[in-house]
């Protein structure tokens, strides 16, 4: 502790740093941050920063607002576009309660959990998230219109403004300690993707947090909106995040998911940790698709999941076995796609754990997969499978949460009280909205 201490002031000293973002999400996942003078980041470190839970979504009651910050000095970074006379820095925070407990409410201690549950297990949880979104103008509406900015299409090599953004982007990212795999164009008009290295799950967390911080600024730059909607055009491919996933030996840091003998090349503990997740998907969708509008992304047609089943080719399963060199251990993983980019991802890896922990420790034994193309199943071949669709929307997923007994567990009651509270309201104001298509649709005939 004390040599990261020592690393981070010498950071601050010699970088010139004059100001220290202290950064944490709410419930929801939106981040926030108090900014301090360098010279006090010393006492933040010893004592904390404190500050009025109570006026932020989903976190505190008044009657119990205080609480306060305490930086993880490994995750402090300097913010690579604000170098200068006002060099700034950025370091993620750990919520605390006044008596020096950790807040319950705190989605990043509610991860913490269950990667310790992992660990009295003798695993390691590793996650490496594969993050879409869109580019678009701001020149029309105040950039309230998604009007993409590019033309190109899946892979296409362009030569315009967003191709260099991306080069940027992945600079920034790079600089503030990411290491970026690769990044492309997606399928839709205007939307790209940045994938990033496989980390353990706390750090693969924070470093979402900082993809989509950096990733709005610097379009932002550049005047154009970077936007992580799951689903802003009709018609197109939506945003997601897919979220692959191994479980590590602790000790010998073998791949546990990993069996040579087997077709799928996967352990009998990686086929129980796919049957927890399968078993409690409806449970957790909430968690990774939390907006009404990422229920417009889960349909068929577009590569995105709309049922529970699990498959290696088929791209429309809830979860996915990439194939990879024959024999290398090292590659054997597995591929969440429902999750959407919207979510908060401390909440989101923790569910996904807990999820297959559960499968692990009760065994669950795991159904076969399903490569054809489910969406032309009828109900009848559904059932005969025993394929269970997700939830087709927010309130149904809200409703699955509230009866999945282990999924509420992981998320502790000050998460679950307040995420639930806060979506109810979301889903009322929705469904009471007259929307465009409605006046369009029915008022010409009614």
């Amino acid at each position: 502790m004390v040599d990261v201490q020592r690393t981070a002031f010498e950071l601050i000293a010699r970088e010139n740093v004059r100001f220290v973002n202290l950064v944490f999400v709410d419930v929801l996942g939106i981040v926030k941050s108090v900014t301090v003078p360098a010279h006090r980041f010393r006492h933040c470190v010893e004592h904390g920063e404190w500050f009025d839970g109570s006026t932020l979504e989903g976190f505190a009651r008044v009657l119990e607002s205080d609480r306060y910050l305490r930086p993880d000095l490994s995750t402090l970074v300097v913010v690579p576009w604000e170098r200068g006379e006002n060099t700034t820095a950025r370091v993620i925070c750990d919520v605390y309660t006044p008596d020096g407990e950790p807040f319950g409410g705190d989605s990043r201690w509610v991860l913490r959990q269950q990667l310790q549950r992992a660990a009295e297990m003798g695993i390691q949880y590793i996650a490496g998230p594969e993050i879409e979104f869109f580019l678009f103008t701001t020149d029309t509406n105040n950039g309230l219109l998604p009007t993409p900015h590019d033309t190109a299409g899946y892979f296409d090599l362009s030569t315009d403004l967003a191709y260099q953004v991306r080069k940027e982007m992945v600079n920034a990212l790079e600089g503030m300690g990411i290491l970026v795999e690769n990044s492309h164009h997606e399928a839709a008009t205007g939307q790209h993707e940045i994938d990033f290295t496989y980390r353990d799950a706390l750090r693969a967390a924070d470093d979402t947090v900082t993809f989509k911080y950096v990733v709005r600024a610097v379009a932002q730059q550049h005047g154009l909106r970077a936007s992580f909607l799951p689903k802003p055009i009709f018609g197109v491919q939506g945003s997601g995040m897919h979220v692959h996933q191994a479980l590590i030996d602790a000790e010998t840091g073998r791949n546990l998911f990993f069996d040579p003998e087997d077709e799928y090349q996967l352990s009998p503990l990686a086929r129980h940790f796919i049957a927890g997740q399968l078993a409690h998907a409806r449970g957790m969708c909430a968690i990774l698709a939390p907006l009404v509008n990422s229920y417009k992304r889960l349909v068929p047609g577009f590569e995105a999941p709309s049922y529970v089943s699990w498959a290696r080719i088929n791209r429309s399963a809830l979860i996915r076995v990439p194939q990879t060199r024959s024999g290398d251990p090292d590659e054997t993983r597995i591929e969440l796609r429902c999750p959407d980019p919207s979510c908060n991802p401390y909440l989101a890896f923790a569910v996904m754990l807990g999820a297959g922990l559960d499968g692990i420790e009760r065994e669950l034994p795991l159904q076969e997969p399903l490569e054809e193309n489910i969406a032309g199943f009828e109900p009848a071949l559904l059932a005969e499978h025993n394929v269970r669709p997700l939830p087709a929307s927010l309130d149904e997923a809200l409703r699955e949460l509230q009866r999945d007994e282990v999924i509420c567990e992981i998320l502790g009651h000050e998460v679950l009280e307040r995420f639930l509270a806060a979506k109810a309201i979301e889903w009322e104001e929705y469904r009471t909205q007259v929307t465009p298509w409605e006046i369009k649709r029915y008022l010409p005939d009614y």
